[in-house]
Parts: C-alpha cells; structure tokens; sequence
C-alpha cells in the first residue's frame, strides 16, 4: 500500500498580496494579521513535511484477519429467530 501527501497552501494577505513566507521569510510588518497567518501557516506545514519525511509519529497498524462465520450455524435456522420473542 502506498499513500501519497502532498502539503501545499494557498493564501495571499489582502494588504500584502506579495508577500510569500516561503522566500520573503518573517512578515516584513509585525501588525499586519494577513501576513503573520501566513508565516504561521508556512511554519505548521514545515513540520508536517519534515515530520511525514522522516516518518516520525507514523503509525502503521495491520489490520486482524477476518472471522469466517461457520457453515452450520448459517444453515441453522433457529439461529435467526428473534431472541426477544418467547417461545409457544
């Protein structure tokens, strides 16, 4: 089984719309809200790939082979009676 992510994210701030944390780094302007999401975004999403390329914190669980259901109770019809209904 393979499994593929892919961390991409696109957002511009509405007053700074040039503004790129991947190549401009910190928010040029430390008031500005737009542009500090980004950076934080950018961070977040920094760790997640570095975190996803190294495996850590990956889980990988086998899944526990099925219970096949025996020929001789799906022959048997009293199997399949209502359990809450009394017998006459």
């Amino acid at each position: 089984m393979s499994l593929k992510i892919r961390f991409r994210f696109d957002g511009r701030c509405s007053v700074h719309p040039r503004f790129n944390p991947e190549t401009d780094g910190r928010p040029p302007r430390k008031d500005c809200e737009g542009c500090e999401s980004l950076y934080v975004i950018f961070l977040y999403t920094r760790i997640a790939r570095s975190k996803a390329e190294a495996g850590d914190g990956l889980m990988v669980r086998q899944a526990a082979p099925r219970e096949e259901v025996s020929s001789e109770s799906a022959d048997d019809p009293s199997s399949l009676e209502d359990p809450t209904q009394d017998a006459v």
